[in-house]
């Protein structure tokens, strides 16, 4: 039973003697073809070895189940990836390290096979970055060489495990916080080592972050950075007197307050005799509003305090609120406050009250509005809890459980061969969510008549794609139970060269962190809201066409041993 044909024609492309294009090199210099596993060497050796080192294979990199109990992902890591594949080359002093770590019994003519590989006859189609995907599907096909593409999987899973599973958080945090709220990544200190601070970074701006308080990740990204000061500046100050020079000159320019500490102190002792507050503060701790007032000074435009050193209610709120409004005099505005502990809900509300106040008795337009920021190992639940209890907040700083992904330690992204010299190949497993599914393949995500995404289905690469208004039979990949008509009103393609080689096909261009940014944005509006909720989401159907179904049977009782009985 020959079936191979309707599947997957194995039609060769043809290649020209054009170069690939100049593409810069991965961000971290760590990534080279040693970041990679031993047993990819000494497979690239036996290949070579039998002989078999230029058959041309496919390889499917895809995931298994959806990372946070959740039934979707956020795909990322391709430009680093293709940065890769653009810049590969061994360098003599690598060749020299990988012969030290082989047997003495490889033979000579094998590194100089080593010496002279590139990427140039490798070709790569992956779905678009920033894009929503599900399990199963591929994320990348990569098509060359049987050894040279062994050489690329370690580190293509590396740069895709982390990047999609981190940007998957942040996506998740942004959807519970919500569109209004400012998301923070305060991570760096609490990350992985400084390539999982960089990343995290990078990533979680993607996922829909605003800003990072990462220096280096905002200078080789361009992301936003903010930051304001730790709870030691607070305690490092003993009074007002430590204040040395306390003029600030107006916003406009036009006059100086010689006096700024006198002007603060005056308005803590107007906001102290409002009968409305009466109980709810007395004497501040002085040596907080020294180093508000010293803060102010340095930062006039972009104030931001820290106010729970000591307590919240009683001295950091009032504190903050006359150092503001003795910059308010000037022309500046405060940019607000940050809560670092304590009852987030409660503090924030108290506070937004505090605020509202003195807007109302002292007719400050705007104060009540006044920014609140709030800290302290905030996760995804805690963000849930803080919408369900009602509260104030809005910015959220948001750090260790972020950038660590501590719900789940890794996506567990697989690179599995499916193909070779234009033969199916299949891996077969008692798990039957660890069965590949064979050949080259195409995937389209088919839209219903609400606009949101319905499946996503693969089928053989010659076969022909579905169409609008045509009715397609899907199914299940492995379960001959689980079928279903579709009749898509839009038919999207997910897989696009992203690297041809030295083919004359036509390259995707790698999007700007900004635009894969807008892309996360658009895709997860696209799903259905019953997918995206924290709890008991509806899963999402991904499913192979009749034909592939078929194909993918056959070939299971076909590589299957049959047992015997006696």
């Amino acid at each position: 039973m020959d079936v191979k044909p309707e599947v997957n024609g194995g039609v060769k492309e043809e290649k020209h003697n054009r170069p690939p294009p100049v593409i810069d090199g991965p961000t971290n210099p760590m990534v080279t073809p040693l970041l990679n596993d031993l047993y990819q060497f000494t497979m690239a050796y036996a290949y070579w070895k039998a002989g078999k080192h230029k058959e041309r294979a496919v390889f499917d990199l895809y995931f298994r189940k959806n990372p946070f109990g959740g039934e979707y992902t956020v795909f990322a890591g391709l430009e680093e990836c293709i940065r890769f594949i653009a810049n590969f080359k061994l360098s003599k002093e690598e060749i020299a390290f990988v012969r030290e770590s082989l047997s003495p019994t490889c033979e000579d003519a094998f590194f100089d096979y080593l010496e002279g590989i590139d990427c140039s006859d490798v070709e790569v189609y992956a779905i678009a970055e920033g894009s929503v995907v599900f399990p199963k599907i591929p994320l990348m096909r990569v098509e060359g060489p049987v050894a040279v593409v062994q050489l690329l999987e370690t580190p293509y899973v590396n740069l895709i495990n982390y990047a999609s599973l981190v940007t998957t958080n942040a996506a998740r945090h942004r959807f519970v916080a919500g569109k209004s709220k400012l998301l923070l990544e305060f991570g760096l200190r609490r990350a992985q080592g400084p390539d999982g601070g960089i990343g995290a970074s990078r990533y979680c701006y993607m996922g829909g972050f605003d800003a990072t308080s990462n220096c280096a990740a905002g200078k080789i990204f361009g992301i936003p950075l903010r930051g304001t000061h730790s709870h030691a500046f607070v305690s490092s100050f003993m009074g007002t007197d430590e204040i040395i020079d306390k003029s600030l000159k107006s916003h406009d320019g036009s006059q100086v307050c010689e006096d700024f500490v006198g002007a603060s102190q005056t308005w803590l002792s107007k906001i102290k005799r409002l009968s409305i507050l009466k109980g709810v503060f007395g004497e501040t701790n002085q040596s907080e509003l020294a180093a508000f007032i010293s803060y102010a000074l340095a930062f006039p435009d972009n104030f931001l305090a820290l106010v729970d050193t000591y307590d919240v209610m009683k001295s950091g709120v009032p504190n903050f609120c006359a150092v503001a409004l003795a910059l308010n005099d000037l022309g500046y505005k405060a940019r607000g406050i940050r809560l670092d502990s304590g009852d987030l809900a409660y503090l924030s509300c108290e506070t937004r009250k505090f605020f509202q106040t003195i807007e109302t008795e002292f007719v400050i337009p705007g104060f009540g509005k006044t920014g609140i920021t709030a800290s302290n190992d905030l996760n995804e639940e805690t963000l849930d809890a803080l919408n369900k209890q009602g509260h104030e907040v809005d910015a959220f700083g948001i750090g260790t459980y972020l950038v660590t992904c501590y719900a789940q330690a890794a996506l567990g992204c697989v690179f599995k061969l499916v193909e070779i010299n234009n033969q199916p190949r299949i891996k077969l497993s008692e798990d039957v969510s660890k069965v590949s599914i064979p050949c080259k393949k195409r995937s389209f995500r088919l839209y219903g008549k609400e606009g949101y995404a319905l499946l996503d289905i693969m089928s053989g690469e010659n076969e022909p794609p579905p169409k609008v208004g045509e009715r397609i039979l899907c199914r299940h990949p492995f379960n001959e139970s689980k079928r279903a008509y579709v009749v898509p009103q839009r038919v999207e393609e997910l897989l696009k060269c992203y690297w041809p080689g030295t083919t004359n096909k036509k390259r995707e261009e790698l999007p700007t962190l900004e635009q894969n940014r807008e892309r996360v944005g658009k895709q997860l509006e696209q799903m259905r809201p019953d997918h995206m909720r924290r709890l008991n989401p509806t899963p999402y159907k991904v499913s192979v066409t009749a034909k592939l179904y078929d194909f993918i049977h056959f070939l299971w009782l076909n590589e299957a041993p049959v047992g015997e009985l006696q």
